[in-house]
């Protein structure tokens, strides 16, 4: 089973296309009793910045109809601690890649950690340029096709490892962001980041989030995060991972046909922090039922109505 469900992403071999959505996973501790990090491709760290942030105030999360809202803010111990003390730890103890997720307020802030995180061990530095949770940053970046393509240049000169740019939804062409990033030297593009959206106390009439808005993960999601997929595999020629809802093998298996390579679990983990097992069973039943030999066969091969 294994050997069928290898497959590349920027030069490097993932044991299965499953890796896990900054954000979601912690810095993978927290999951390890659920599952083995080794059981999947990759995992995704929490999202780091220069230096440590204690995030937003509460409340910071709200449930909405199949998904979540957070407006968690970024909390981390900044990207110093995580390449001195804890990227070391996850090498030592478990087998996977991980990909660490960065974001930045200027272009020499991203060019900074890229540079500290290309001397650690991650497999891949992930740039989000696309937090809707935080209000000065990565918004303003991830919205505007030159600017893309400006800080994925500048900050690939000083980045040692593959580069994947993380996209937001929250624009008029994901198409044309991620063009924009491919043109600036971006080795991949990671999609969806979370939609902005906003709950309600009816009673007190104010927003439920502190924060007034956050980001919204979840199956609700899904449809748009595939079709944006579809979007940016027929405007790139870079690798994606795909994200945004999946909690099954259909949901992974649905990304990869829009033209994901690997798919990001996020919010689900949260219902069923032991998903992975099913999944992965779920892929090698879909491949023997297509008589499918490896599950890259199946990137992008959506078959369009006519």
């Amino acid at each position: 089973m294994t050997d069928r469900l290898k497959i590349d992403y920027c030069g490097i071999e993932f044991r299965n296309p499953i890796v896990t959505a900054s954000g979601t996973f912690g810095f993978g501790y927290e999951y390890d009793e659920y599952a083995p990090l080794s059981e999947y491709g990759g995992i995704g760290t929490k999202g780091l910045t220069r230096k440590p942030r204690e995030g937003n105030k509460p409340p910071r999360i709200a449930e909405t109809p199949s998904g979540v809202l957070n407006s968690v803010g970024l909390q981390n111990p900044g990207v110093d601690v995580f390449a001195e003390h804890i990227m070391p730890a996850l090498s030592e103890q478990f087998d996977t890649h991980v990909i660490a997720n960065m974001s930045g307020n200027t272009i020499e802030e991203y060019a900074e950690m890229a540079e500290i995180l290309s001397g650690t061990d991650a497999a891949i530095i992930e740039m989000n340029i696309s937090c809707p949770n935080v209000k000065h940053g990565g918004l303003a970046f991830g919205t505007d096709a030159a600017v893309v393509e400006e800080l994925t240049r500048e900050v690939k000169k000083r980045c040692k490892k593959p580069l994947v740019v993380k996209l937001s939804p929250n624009v008029t062409s994901v198409a044309e962001i991620a063009r924009a990033a491919e043109a600036g030297g971006a080795d991949g593009v990671s999609l969806i980041n979370t939609l902005l959206g906003m709950k309600i106390d009816i009673n007190t009439r104010r927003p439920i989030l502190a924060n007034n808005t956050g980001g919204l993960s979840g199956p609700a999601v899904r449809p748009v995060a595939v079709r944006m997929v579809h979007e940016v595999y027929n405007a790139v020629n870079i690798p994606i991972i795909g994200m945004g809802g999946a909690i099954c093998a259909e949901d992974v298996i649905e990304f990869m046909l829009a033209g994901a390579r690997l798919v990001a679990l996020g919010t689900g983990l949260f219902m069923r922090p032991g998903m992975i097992f099913d999944i992965k069973q779920g892929l090698v039943d879909y491949m023997d039922k297509f008589n499918i030999n490896n599950i890259s066969e199946i990137v992008g091969k959506l078959e369009l109505n006519q």
